[in-house]
């Protein structure tokens, strides 16, 4: 039986604060950056041998990157929106004084010269690199080491599977995170942690480790919808060298979301053709959902779904094999990844044109929808994260919008037996804005009917 998470209320830790809670008290001093990273080191070293979030920590580099962002503010200069704050970086993505591994053999002790634009952006904003979290293999399917925190044994999902658990069990306040299927949204789901996958190109890819130049997308993980908020306004920023990067003006996610929405919101909550492979618990709790709902959502049909599914998997396939494809030839994949190299490399020529060109026919169905309603409601996953770690779950309800390039926002709002599952939000192109807001008015709301 699903029911909505409990909040018990206790004493809060240091390394509990929320992102957007600690850059407050650390640029005002009323905490200092390496009191802040020393708890969130000692967590670390309390629950890391259950948990298994990271790859790379060197905790006294942490505490020297804390030490001198303590220092710049004692003199007076100006510290950015993220100053002294610790942020954990999935392990595809380069950082220059730390190895990127990518989850493989493959790349064992690899040194990038350079870092990502986005690792780049958040030490410009103050940010303390925290390390490197944990992913799946070059971040497709076979999983790694990371356990789910809320009981290891139940998978975390992947690929982004160390920063979903390490800002879940209170390790990190944030983290970057990736998705091409459900490697974003889906481990936010099982780990119980707020999501976003923002819109295709509002955050940089350029050194991030490319499986789909298509639907690779960076994506943050946080404690509270003002934490997302936070990490996409210091990392929205136009890049001329990732093709997928949009100019766009400065708008501030922060002030949108603090907003009252004009008018009540109205959901569409829609199944998807997915839904028969949704756990029975996550059926259940939609339709208690739907019902507190009550005139604020109706159950909507978008059939061109089916065929997003499908395409999804085309395009995800061909283009793991052109990019995966010379790794199969050397040696070092997994049996599970060489298969899906293998299947991708048959996709035809023709079929993966189609898949990619039917993209802004299916996407002006979903926005016809979302011109009548505020956001889309649907599951983030089909259900908790299930027992054993042999895999990490499946993308169904994900893979749709990541081939749409919508964004998509999880709530950690579900559980049952313990285990927390998410609700998730989709909107329009580069209307992260409006969705976070409406996903502040939907947990408020649910919160007041308890």
């Amino acid at each position: 039986m699903a029911s909505p998470r409990s909040s018990r209320k206790r004493e809060q830790k240091l390394n509990e604060l929320t992102a957007s809670q600690a850059v407050t008290l650390l640029r005002k001093g009323e905490v200092s950056a390496e009191d802040y990273a020393q708890a969130c080191l000692d967590r670390i070293s309390e629950r890391e041998e259950t948990v298994q979030a990271w790859v790379h920590l060197d905790p006294d580099y942490v505490l020297a990157q804390a030490r001198a962002a303590d220092d710049l503010r004692k003199a007076g200069k100006g510290v950015g929106p993220l100053h002294g704050l610790p942020v954990g970086v999935k392990d595809i993505i380069d950082t220059a004084d730390m190895p990127t591994q990518n989850g493989s053999p493959i790349f064992k002790g690899y040194q990038p010269a350079r870092d990502a634009f986005c690792v780049a952006t958040l030490r410009a904003a103050g940010a303390i690199i925290m390390g490197k979290t944990v992913t799946t293999e070059l971040a497709t399917l076979t999983p790694n080491k990371t356990r789910n925190p809320h009981n290891p044994e139940h998978t975390p999902g992947g690929s982004s599977s160390g920063s979903a658990a390490g800002v879940a069990d209170f390790m990190i306040p944030a983290a970057l995170a990736t998705q091409t299927g459900g490697s974003v949204i889906r481990p936010a789901s099982f780990c119980g942690v707020y999501g976003l996958k923002p819109t295709l190109g509002l955050i940089s890819r350029r050194g991030v480790t490319l499986q789909s130049h298509t639907l690779d997308t960076v994506g943050v993980y946080g404690r509270s919808l003002e934490d997302l908020a936070l990490l996409g306004d210091v990392l929205s920023a136009h890049d001329p060298d990732d093709p997928v990067s949009y100019v766009r003006g400065r708008t501030s996610l922060s002030a949108i979301l603090a907003e009252k929405p004009p008018l009540p919101p109205l959901f569409a909550f829609c199944k998807t053709p997915a839904w028969d492979q949704a756990d029975a618990v996550t059926r259940e709790a939609f339709e208690e959902l739907v019902a507190e709902l009550k005139d604020h959502v109706q159950e909507v049909q978008i059939p061109s779904l089916a065929d997003a599914i499908e395409n999804q998997i085309k395009v995800m396939g061909a283009e793991n094999a052109a990019y995966y494809g010379a790794y199969l030839k050397s040696g070092g994949l997994s049996p599970g990844l060489a298969n899906r190299v293998e299947t991708g490399a048959k996709v035809s020529g023709g079929d993966y044109v189609k898949a990619v060109n039917a993209r802004e026919t299916i996407y002006a169905s979903i926005e016809d929808t979302l011109l009548h309603y505020t956001a889309i409601l649907t599951p983030a996953s089909p259900g908790p994260g299930s027992k054993g770690l042999g895999s990490t779950g499946n993308a169904v309800f994900n893979g749709m919008w990541t081939y749409l390039g919508v964004p998509c926002v999880t709530l950690p709002l579900l559980e049952a037996d313990g285990l927390p599952f998410g609700v998730q939000l989709v909107g329009m192109h580069r209307d992260e804005g409006r969705l976070l807001r409406t996903a502040k008015w939907l947990v408020e709301h649910l919160r007041k009917g308890k």
